[in-house]
């Protein structure tokens, strides 16, 4: 059972930065893919990055492509999510998730992946 802590959340106004950190339990971290979504209040769960077990693969989510940036640090069992040039839409819940990476790389489904953090909210302002 892979155990994910997210934390760096927090208020920030349009147009700052924030990074996340996501701590996984799991001494096998680096076989595990990881992925970032988001859930606004009233609106589904969004995709938002993924990144394969040794950093070689990553995708984004459109909203966030040219503004945020997935890395993992396998040494160190955590994976990160730095966001720029913040919106207002940013506005949500960041969880992490993770699965046993294959050779079809990290899912861009939430129903690809069977660990969960407990999220972090991310609050931008305008």
């Amino acid at each position: 059972q892979v155990q994910l802590v997210e934390s760096g959340g927090g208020l920030v106004q349009a147009g700052g930065s924030l990074r996340l950190s996501c701590a996984a339990s799991e001494r096998t971290f680096s076989s595990y893919a990881m992925g970032w979504f988001r859930q606004a209040p009233g609106k589904e769960r969004e995709f938002v990055a993924s990144i394969s077990w040794n950093g070689g693969n990553t995708y984004y989510g459109d909203s966030v492509k040219g503004r945020f940036t997935i890395s993992r640090d396998n040494a160190k069992n955590t994976v990160y999510l730095q966001m720029n040039s913040l919106k207002p839409e940013d506005t949500a819940i960041y969880y992490c998730a993770a699965v046993l990476d294959t050779d079809y790389g990290p899912p861009t489904s939430q129903y690809g992946y069977p660990y969960w953090g407990q999220g972090t909210q991310v609050t931008v302002s305008s």
